[in-house]
């Protein structure tokens, strides 16, 4: 059996009213899914399907985490995750275009939540996700230092060299070398 037979739901066995399920979204659930965002990960999924007259609601709250790579050291990092979602779903044949209606084949009626519950997942991840002050790998840390005009964006000195240049506009005299071709086209 697959670790993803949990998440297909069959739709015609359910009775009128509520159904509820508990889900647990671990390492084999991410790797079943194969996708390259997410690898491993914890989370739980608490879902509420009201069917009445045919019309589906699916109300469903996840809460974990997620490992990802940091923005900076690129070490993996727990990055908390945190959603509720909501879909309306009814059987019939063609495609929707509402992201908020899910049509289920009635020949089937099975609907598969695997992939649904991954999306909402993926798109709680905030577009930056870097470790907690102190918690990035060293060795990484140093390089981006050695590497960065002013060293990494969380250093004290990196911001004093900024705010320096940011008082010093009328400053032909503090500017980066690499940009004083510049001033010749301007002047």
């Amino acid at each position: 059996m697959s670790c993803l037979e949990p998440f297909k739901i069959d739709l015609k066995g359910l009775s009128d009213g509520l159904t509820t399920l508990e889900l647990d979204l671990d390492d084999a659930y991410f790797e079943a899914i194969d996708a390259q965002e997410v690898r491993r990960g914890r989370v739980q999924a608490a879902l509420e399907i009201l069917r009445s007259a045919g019309i589906f609601t699916l109300k469903g709250h996840l809460e974990g985490f997620v490992i990802v790579p940091c923005d900076l050291c690129l070490d993996d990092m727990e990055q908390p995750v945190a959603t509720d979602c909501r879909f309306t779903i009814r059987f019939g044949e063609e495609d929707s275009e509402d992201d908020e209606l899910l049509i289920v084949s009635e020949d089937n009626g099975i609907l598969d939540l695997s992939w649904l519950l991954y999306e909402q997942i993926a798109l709680a991840i905030p577009i930056k996700h870097v470790h907690a002050p102190g918690k990035c790998n060293v060795v990484m840390t140093e390089k981006l230092s050695e590497l960065l005009p002013y060293g990494n964006s969380d250093d004290e000195e990196w911001s004093a060299a900024r705010s320096s240049d940011e008082d010093n506009d009328d400053g032909d005299n503090n500017i980066d070398p690499r940009w004083s071709a510049l001033l010749k086209l301007k002047n």
